[in-house]
């Protein structure tokens, strides 16, 4: 695999993941336990999304507190989401296509989320919550406070 350096720090990603969704898609937050915690890294090939990270790190002095960024075919921006971070997107554009490399395989055992709306996090996602479209999974995921999170490193 090859190693790239991403903001000075070394990263070797594993897999490049991509996904195409509509406007009003809200997916997420999602994150993956040790040892398959994944540091990802975002950005938009066509269309627009608001992507936001919450660090999710106990021990942290920004614990649950969050992070949003709109990235755009038109911006170019990318987003670097380290282990210890849940990451959720909103599609803002029609037909929007999210690509981001990972640095550790998908394992279902240790994938785990947090819902988008828990009120501790209060992110504006700029839309009634009626507009959006969710997965099951992510309509039913537990509150930050709810979760048991480890320490990361």
């Amino acid at each position: 695999y090859l190693v790239q350096s991403v903001l000075g720090v070394d990263i070797q990603f594993v897999q490049d993941n991509e996904s195409k969704s509509n406007k009003g898609v809200l997916r997420g937050f999602h994150y993956q336990l040790p040892p398959f915690a994944q540091t990802k890294l975002v950005r938009v090939i066509k269309g627009a999304i608001l992507d936001v990270v919450v660090d999710i790190r106990k021990n942290s002095p920004t614990f649950g507190q969050h992070l949003s960024q709109v990235l755009s075919e038109k911006n170019k921006k990318q987003l670097l989401v380290p282990k210890g971070f849940a990451h959720a997107f909103l599609v803002l554009e029609d037909e929007s296509i999210v690509s981001y490399k990972v640095d550790q395989l998908y394992s279902p055992e240790f994938d785990r989320g947090i819902l988008f709306n828990d009120p501790s996090l209060a992110i504006d996602w700029g839309v009634e919550t009626k507009e959006l479209v969710l997965s099951k999974k992510d309509a039913v995921l537990p509150l930050l406070k709810d979760t048991t999170l480890p320490v990361w490193d």
